[in-house]
């Protein structure tokens, strides 16, 4: 056996393969199939086994509709309840101390998505950073971010937020395996887009995740996004009865269910929700008390989030994407109005002043924009920055064919020149009315941003820290430039709004005004 691919692990060995000049290792176990009891509990621990593991091929990803684990025409990976796995790509050159280590959460709205995409690959920047790429899947929709747990009983436990614990279990591993792949246990930078940057803010604020990583980046995160336990318990008993069951039968309903039954009710419920509280979603981190102890923007303002450097940023029109998508985001006049029933009659007028051309569909798509993603970032950064450094960005570069679709610098686009995936086929189809220089040199600043982040925990020195008094914020472009403070209208406009995360009345009953 390859000495070289063959890792002893603290579980067992696993065997990975040589691709060009990285190794690459996929669907490593790091905590035990939740199946059987062990469905809506905390993750457990991996059984150990004897011999070596084959880790040269990816196996499932997590329980979702069949379309949202599509890897490529026609290609779909199988889903599975037995999903708790992770990968990691390292250099084939020897190094004389360790390597840096970035693990990556994807996104895809808590609801699809898997590790085994080929632009979650990482191998670009492995070879340009000489750093060890860790990925993850974890259990998404009602399996992983539908708190059920009020159902539970001394004799049948069932846990909260087990999606996230999952991803501290994953970051568990890397702490006990990851110095055997070359990696330093003692730098680990976490970094994920949408729900994935929603999971980096949300393991800022979770105690049992402190001391896991060591600095943080946020791409795109709905960093509001949480439930208080009101709410969990709305949702659970929607849920419980859009299965066909009652509280009597809610255990049984939970245990005996196929995935694809969940998946159906999960659908029903998201529907509802999305429909009566735009910009509200029922998969999201529970406020337990517990695991997840208080609302994540609050944990950043008073200072107990994990102190770690921060880079923190969204997409110049991250919901261009989501206006072509039924029950998605707040983009639209009528969905406007009804995201502002929940708050005070002043909140709401304040904020459409900032935007004098709406109801007009620009104006709508950047409210759509701001309360979702951009607003909630800026609200993390201004609190981070007083404790720890933080680092802000817009992501502005749109090639010529995103605008020419009327989409721009739409959601998920950073990732592209994030993951060097200009030279792909997507990267290529994007660049294909023009603007591939423009591109290659987008992805050489970001690339060089996050990697020089990850090795020493601020980004290249053209980058100036976010303060309160300066508020500067790269603007990654082709060129880039830095800008203090942007739309500081708007940022003042949305200061306090609270109650689309913050809704106190049921869906179709009045809201209670909150300000």
């Amino acid at each position: 056996m390859d000495a070289n691919l063959t890792i002893e692990t603290a579980e067992g060995r696993v065997r990975g393969r040589r691709e060009g000049a990285v190794r690459r290792w996929r669907s490593i176990p790091y905590a035990a199939p939740p199946v059987g009891d062990l469905r809506w509990r905390a993750p457990a621990p991996v059984t150990p086994w004897r011999g070596t593991r084959d880790a040269t091929y990816f196996r499932y990803a997590s329980c979702q509709p069949p379309w949202g684990a599509g890897l490529s025409p026609g290609r779909v990976q199988p889903v599975n309840e037995d999903c708790l796995t992770l990968n990691v790509v390292a250099p084939v050159a020897a190094s004389d101390k360790p390597r840096p280590v970035m693990v990556f959460i994807h996104g895809g709205g808590y609801i699809v998505g898997t590790s085994a995409l080929s632009l979650y690959s990482g191998v670009r920047l492995v070879e340009r950073g000489d750093i060890v790429f860790v990925s993850m899947n974890y259990r998404l929709g009602p399996l992983g971010y539908l708190d059920v747990s009020s159902f539970g009983s001394p004799d049948r436990p069932i846990d909260s937020n087990l999606g996230l614990r999952d991803q501290v279990a994953a970051l568990e591993w890397v702490q006990r395996n990851i110095a055997a792949f070359g990696g330093d246990p003692a730098n680990v930078t976490i970094f994920g887009e949408s729900a994935g940057g929603n999971a980096v803010t949300s393991l800022m604020v979770t105690p049992a995740a402190k001391g896991l990583f060591h600095r943080a980046i946020a791409q795109s995160s709905p960093a509001h996004w949480a439930h208080d336990l009101d709410d969990s318990q709305r949702w659970a008993d929607m849920f419980i009865d859009l299965l066909g069951a009652t509280p009597d039968t809610a255990v049984q309903a939970l245990e005996l269910a196929t995935p694809k039954e969940l998946g159906k009710a999960m659908l029903a419920l998201y529907r509802r929700v999305a429909n009566d509280v735009p910009g509200h979603f029922p998969l999201e981190p529970a406020i337990d008390g517990d695991f997840f102890p208080k609302w994540p923007v609050a944990a950043f303002r008073d200072g107990t989030a994990n102190r770690v450097p921060l880079i923190i940023g969204t997409n110049r029109r991250e919901s261009s994407l989501f206006s072509r998508i039924p029950d998605a985001l707040p983009t639209k006049p009528h969905r406007i109005e009804t995201l502002f029933e929940a708050t005070d009659p002043d909140i709401r007028d304040r904020v459409l002043a900032a935007y004098p051309t709406y109801p007009s569909p620009k104006a709508a798509l950047a409210i759509g924009t701001d309360v979702t993603f951009w607003h909630p970032s800026i609200e993390v950064a201004e609190s981070h920055s007083t404790h720890a450094p933080a680092y802000m960005y817009r992501y502005d570069f749109a090639p010529r064919l995103m605008r020419g679709m009327g989409l721009g610098a739409t959601h998920a686009m950073e990732l592209l020149p994030v993951f060097g995936a200009h030279e792909t086929a997507i990267g290529r189809m994007t660049t294909s009315l023009g603007d591939r220089r423009a591109m290659r040199s987008v992805v050489y600043q970001m690339q060089g941003h996050w990697l020089n982040f990850a090795r020493h925990g601020a980004p290249q020195d053209s980058w100036p820290g976010y303060e309160q008094q300066t508020r500067a914020t790269l603007v990654i472009d082709a060129p880039p430039r830095v800008e203090n403070d942007p739309h500081a209208e708007r940022r003042r406009a949305w200061a306090g709004f609270e109650g689309h995360h913050r809704r106190t009345s049921a869906p179709g009953e009045p809201a209670i005004r909150s300000s």
